[in-house]
């Protein structure tokens, strides 16, 4: 055989130009995750509608907000277990499917404390497939140069909007149609379900692992046409198949404990800041004399402000070949816009550091995704991606409870500011210690671990 007709199929993919299939995977991923961040942030709206009536003190109302995080703890840590044997697309789908279902059953069964927070629970099993899975399948795809940047367009844009559809629906429809309409919205998912079943194709790399050659060889012919008539004949260079002992244990591996146990403590402290500043941003802002619409529109501000800097980070990252830095500065950063909230107040403070903690904080979430997906080999990388998300939720599930009880104890927002802004910066504090390590600091480029 000539060199022409051997083909790295890892090579093939790194190496690609984004195409239509590129970009039509992204808009699959993007709107799967649109969903996910839609539904993760609506409580938050709920809160102002159901405390009162159903008694809830602040903590409780912490626990109403964190209750589907729970359920996300649960789909995030299992679900690479089953898509690194089913494969990702089916585990997408039977994401997709629960999510679905008790998104629809929170409107109509959900109205107390009680089943509210057990409707959240198992929604959030679905939920907990949909983030980190999209983010290594996306991954898997994205051509070398511009992963960072290519995922965040993909899963980052998608969770951003989601979460910015739900502060609208909270200041446009729930004063006409009560905390239901949020969930009969949300339900529209179930068609997008649907198509999904027909559309998404399986991750390469997972083929690959699986030597299913001719799937392959269509697959690539779809992702780069130029080199169609190639692929029907080349010889495929696939991955070595690994045995499947692609547990927590092979995360904690002399070679990658560091780099693990690093990127847990990072996810942890990024999640409790996010979700415990995001849960309770709209109540907060009501008591900081801000209307109604206002307080609700900080959190779609958050959403959007996000995006636009998870992309600026994602960017930065794929020019340096390195995610490591521009993390620990957008979270520090991102703290110190929190810490400042708690020593000034006014509506010009208020939107200033309220953008700027969706800018930074939530932003430096996207990359982190991204550089968890490429710290592993891609027998082990949907393992690793949902046990990172899945340790983060510990972190989202305290944020809600940690600051309602703060607010509680304290009977103000500032020690919450604090805590949360404290938070941030030793995060960054903790990605910058993965300086020198074997993985940690090279796989920021995402596709750069296969390469």
């Amino acid at each position: 055989m000539t060199e022409q007709t051997t083909i790295d199929v890892n090579q093939e993919l790194a190496g690609a130009k984004v195409g239509s299939l590129h970009i039509w995977l992204g808009v699959m991923m993007a709107a799967m995750t649109l969903f996910d961040g839609y539904d993760t942030f609506n409580p938050a709206y709920v809160i102002h509608y159901v405390a009162g009536p159903w008694g809830l003190a602040p903590g409780q109302a912490g626990l109403l907000i964190s209750s589907g995080l729970v359920g996300f703890l649960i789909g995030a840590a299992t679900h690479g277990l089953f898509a690194d044997r089913i494969g990702r697309r089916n585990t997408l789908l039977g994401g997709m499917l629960v999510t679905s279902i008790f998104t629809l059953a929170t409107p109509l069964l959900g109205h107390s404390f009680a089943s509210f927070c057990t409707l959240r629970v198992l929604t959030g099993i679905g939920l907990g497939v949909l983030l980190p899975l999209a983010t290594t399948y996306i991954n898997e795809l994205a051509p070398r140069k511009i992963a960072n940047t290519f995922t965040i367009w993909g899963v980052g844009l998608g969770w951003s909007l989601g979460g910015t559809m739900a502060g609208v629906v909270g200041v446009y429809l729930t004063p006409h149609f009560g905390w239901e309409v949020l969930y009969w919205v949300g339900a529209l998912s179930i068609p997008f379900a649907i198509a999904l079943h027909f559309f998404l194709p399986e991750s390469i790399p997972f083929l690959a692992l699986k030597g299913r050659t001719d799937e392959i060889r269509v697959l690539l012919a779809r992702l780069r046409p130029e080199r169609a008539a190639l692929y029907r004949t080349a010889t495929l260079i696939l991955p070595k198949e690994l045995a499947h002992r692609n547990t927590v244990s092979a995360l904690l591996k002399p070679g990658v404990r560091r780099t693990t146990l690093t990127i847990w403590l990072a996810a942890f402290l990024s999640l409790f800041c996010i979700f415990g500043l995001t849960g309770w941003i709209p109540t907060v802002m009501m008591k900081r004399s801000e209307t109604f619409a206002v307080s609700f529109g900080f959190g779609a501000l958050m959403q959007i402000m996000s995006f636009v800097g998870g992309l600026a980070c994602g960017h930065l990252a794929d020019r340096r070949s390195s995610s490591r830095v521009p993390l620990a500065a957008w979270w520090a950063t991102g703290g110190v816009a929190v810490l400042t909230l708690s020593v000034l107040d006014g509506h010009v403070v208020n939107i200033a550091c309220v953008a700027a903690a969706g800018f930074f904080g939530i932003g430096a979430q996207f990359v982190l995704n991204n550089f968890t997906a490429g710290s592993y080999d891609t027998s082990i990388r949907a393992t690793g991606v949902g046990m990172m998300l899945s340790v983060g939720r510990v972190g989202a599930i305290l944020g809600p409870f940690v600051a309602g009880t703060l607010q509680q104890v304290y009977g103000g927002p500032n020690a919450m500011f604090v805590t949360i802004g404290c938070a941030s910066i030793v995060a960054a504090i903790a990605i910058l210690s993965l300086a020198g390590t074997s993985r940690g600091g090279y796989a920021l480029g995402g596709a750069h671990a296969h390469g």
